[in-house]
This record gives structure tokens, C-alpha cells and sequence, in this order.
């Protein structure tokens, strides 16, 4: 994520209330670095998902 400070807070918050629903206290009650690590670890687990669905070769149900 890059840009202004604020738009990578913004977007952190609403990468992390979007796929764990987390609401906006929880989510501002983390250091920094923890928001980063879940951003992180959720991307990861998101580009594994896709690439085992990519040579599925149908389409989804």
C-alpha cells in the first residue's frame, strides 16, 4: 500500500472490516505493525486461494 499515511490507514481498515468484519474500534485498537501483519497474511492467503481455483478451469458454483 502506498500513498499518504492516512489513505494506507484507510485502507488497511477497510481490508480488515471487510474480510475478518471487524468494526473500526477493534481494527484502530491495533499497533500499526499488527494491522500490517493481518493486511499481510490475509493477501497471502487470498493469492493461494486464487491460484488453486485459477487452473480449476471451470466455473465457480
Amino acid at each position: 500500500m502506498v500513498g499518504h499515511p492516512h489513505e494506507e490507514l484507510y485502507e488497511q481498515v477497510a481490508f480488515l472490516a471487510y474480510h475478518f468484519h471487524w468494526g473500526l474500534e477493534e481494527i484502530m485498537y491495533l499497533e500499526h505493525a499488527e494491522r500490517r501483519r493481518w493486511v499481510r497474511e490475509i493477501s497471502r492467503i487470498n493469492r493461494r486461494l486464487n491460484e488453486g481455483t485459477a487452473g480449476a478451469g471451470g466455473a465457480h458454483e
